[in-house]
């Protein structure tokens, strides 16, 4: 990848990392459909109030509306759906664990489903490399007491696969001619339209308590930040280096954690956490590529 793919990869993890936090405030009063419908509908306003302070359209050509509808269901309705209600079951720390398989599902479906990112050994060996980095650091012991919420666990492995799905059907975007902030706005619009009839049979949030600032604050934070922000972001990754490239966000995330603890919480390292960001180093390194290159051309 290239450095600024790197930069904007770094910078959506920072930003994903907080939704982990978000979410764990929000669903001690909110429901999760709640969340999440807020989530993109907040998120939906502030992208297409950029876009017209900035003079862009949302195509709405019937092709485009489709792939809209398409990537909201993968990339938003399943996933956000699956990870929050889990987040209500088992610990955050744990869901990232099993969100880290994101990159391993992203490897094969995509070289089954594109031309150009076919499975290579150095891919598989740094996709797993990076989980057990991310297991590393978040600490061996959740795994060992990952016996209960068996359901839980499953969901965030199903929203994991989501994920990799939405990050190979995006690449159409970039051949519809469509723009990363275009794209962002009309697939939380989307998801916009599919949740809300949902929410509103199913939670009956009218019938809820008000949530207090702090809750709401984390879901603003969830929307603009973490959503509104990130898929901007993100949709320019998948355009310039690809899905699977794109997928290794989920081994940066609990690196970005840590360090916002470190710098805002005053929490300090620990052995695990240099041997976890080892560990990933490795794996990011070995997925890229460029590194053994190099070795090889001085050995040549």
């Amino acid at each position: 990848m290239r450095f600024v793919d790197w930069v904007m990869l770094i910078t959506l993890s920072v930003l994903w990392g907080g939704s982990f936090f978000f979410v764990g405030v929000a669903v001690k009063e909110l429901p999760p459909l709640t969340i999440i419908t807020l989530r993109v509908s907040i998120a939906a306003l502030a992208l297409l109030f950029f876009m017209r302070v900035t003079g862009k359209t949302l195509p709405v050509r019937c092709e485009t509306v489709t792939a809209f509808i398409g990537m909201g269901f993968l990339n938003n309705v399943v996933p956000f759906f699956l990870i929050v209600w889990a987040q209500g079951q088992i610990a955050s720390g744990l869901a990232s664990i099993f969100n880290a398989t994101m990159p391993l599902f992203t490897v094969v479906v995509a070289h089954f489903l594109t031309a150009d990112e076919k499975l290579t050994p150095l891919r598989i060996t740094g996709t797993l490399l990076g989980i057990a980095g991310v297991v590393a650091m978040i600490g061996p012991d959740l795994l060992a007491r990952a016996d209960n919420n068996f359901i839980a666990q499953i969901a965030i492995l199903v929203a994991a696969f989501s994920y990799a799905l939405a990050s190979i059907y995006g690449r159409r975007f970039k051949a519809l001619g469509v723009s990363p902030i275009a794209t962002a706005a009309g697939q939380v619009c989307a998801s916009t339209f599919m949740l809300v009839p949902l929410m509103l049979f199913i939670e009956q949030p009218w019938n809820l308590p008000m949530p207090g600032m702090a809750t709401w604050a984390a879901v603003i934070s969830l929307a603009i930040l973490a959503t509104a922000v990130a898929y901007v972001l993100y949709f320019r990754i998948l355009s310039s280096a690809g899905a699977t490239n794109l997928s290794l966000v989920t081994f940066l995330i609990p690196v970005s954690a840590i360090i916002l603890g470190i710098l805002f919480l005053n929490e300090s390292l620990q052995l695990k956490h240099f041997i976890g960001m080892a560990l990933i180093g490795a794996g990011l390194a070995a997925i890229d590529g460029r590194v053994v290159r190099i070795f090889k051309k001085r050995g040549g």
